[in-house]
C-alpha cells in the first residue's frame, strides 16, 4: 500500500509570511482560467468576447470563488464546526472550500458581467465553461497536499490504496486525485473540444453542469462522505444532493439550447 507524503502545508515561508500550496493552487487556478480564456478568444472560439473583457471575468469570477466556496463550506458541511469556531472562518489557507458554493457564487458574478456587457447570462457561462475544470483540478490537488477530503476504505490489494496517518492506518481511496482527474482533466477535454465548434446558446454550460454532477455523484463512492447539514449518510452523500439539481437543470439547457439551434 502507498502511505501519503504527508506534505508541508506552507509552500515557502520567509520570516512571518507564509505561502500555503491550498493557495498556490488557486493561484495557479485563476492564472490558467486568464491563459486559456485568451487562447480561446485568439482561436475565434468565443465569437463576441475581446481580451480585455477577461480582467473583469476574472476578477469577479475569483470574489464568487472564494466567497461563495467558504459560505457553501460553512452551510452546507460544517455549520456546527465554524459556529463553534468563527475565526476559522477567515482562515481559507486551511483548506475548506465547497465547489457548489463557489459554483453558486460564480453564477452570481457572471450575472454583473453579463449585465455590464449587456449580454446575455449563458453566453457568459458558456465562454467560460471550458476555463473551470482544471482550475478544479488544482484545488483537488491542493486537498491531495494538505491530506484532506480522503477517500473511502479500500481493498487493501488495490495497487494505489493509501494510508493516510494523519486520519487512521486503513487503505483508503485517493479520492482527491479521482477527482482532479475525472472532474478536472477529463470533464476539460470533453468541454474544450464540443465548444470548439459553435452550439446553441447555453449547450457549453448544460455540458458542464451534466458532466460535473455525474462524475462528482460517482466521485462520491470513493470519497469519505461529509456529514453536511442532512446528517452523515453512506447512501446519498451531500455532494451528491448537491450534484442531483445540477444534472437536471444541465439536462434541461442542453434539450433546450438543441430546439432553438
Amino acid at each position: 500500500m502507498l502511505v501519503h507524503p504527508q506534505f508541508d502545508p506552507v509552500a515557502v515561508a520567509v520570516g512571518p509570511l507564509a505561502i500555503h500550496w491550498y493557495g498556490l493552487m488557486y493561484l495557479l487556478a485563476f492564472l490558467q482560467f486568464w491563459w486559456l480564456g485568451k487562447l480561446r478568444i485568439s482561436r475565434g472560439a468565443a465569437p463576441g468576447w475581446r481580451v480585455e473583457a477577461l480582467d473583469d471575468l476574472l476578477f469577479y469570477g475569483v470574489l464568487g470563488v472564494i466567497l461563495g466556496g467558504r459560505l457553501g463550506q460553512i452551510l452546507f458541511y460544517e455549520p456546527g464546526y465554524y459556529l463553534a469556531h468563527p475565526l476559522e472562518i477567515l482562515a481559507v489557507w486551511k483548506g475548506g472550500m465547497s465547489f457548489h458554493g463557489g459554483f453558486l457564487g460564480v453564477l452570481v458574478a457572471m450575472a454583473f458581467i453579463a449585465r455590464k456587457y449587456q449580454r446575455s447570462w449563458l453566453d457568459v457561462t458558456d465562454f467560460i465553461a471550458p476555463l473551470v475544470p482544471l482550475g478544479l483540478a488544482g484545488g483537488r490537488i491542493g486537498n491531495f497536499i494538505n491530506g484532506e477530503l480522503w477517500g473511502r476504505i479500500a481493498d487493501p490489494s488495490l495497487p494505489w490504496a493509501m494510508v493516510f496517518p494523519r486520519v487512521d492506518l486503513l487503505p483508503r481511496h485517493p479520492s482527491q486525485l479521482y477527482q482532479a482527474a475525472g472532474e478536472g482533466v477529463l470533464l476539460f477535454l470533453l468541454l474544450w473540444f464540443y465548444s470548439a465548434t459553435p452550439r446553441g446558446r447555453g449547450a457549453v454550460s448544460g455540458l458542464f453542469l451534466i458532466g460535473y454532477g455525474s462524475l462528482r455523484f460517482l466521485a462520491e463512492f470513493f470519497r469519505a462522505p461529509d456529514a453536511g447539514i442532512f446528517g452523515l449518510s453512506y447512501v446519498v452523500s451531500m455532494g451528491q444532493w448537491l450534484s442531483l439539481p445540477m444534472i437536471a437543470v444541465g439536462t434541461m439547457l442542453l434539450h433546450r439550447s438543441r430546439q432553438h439551434s
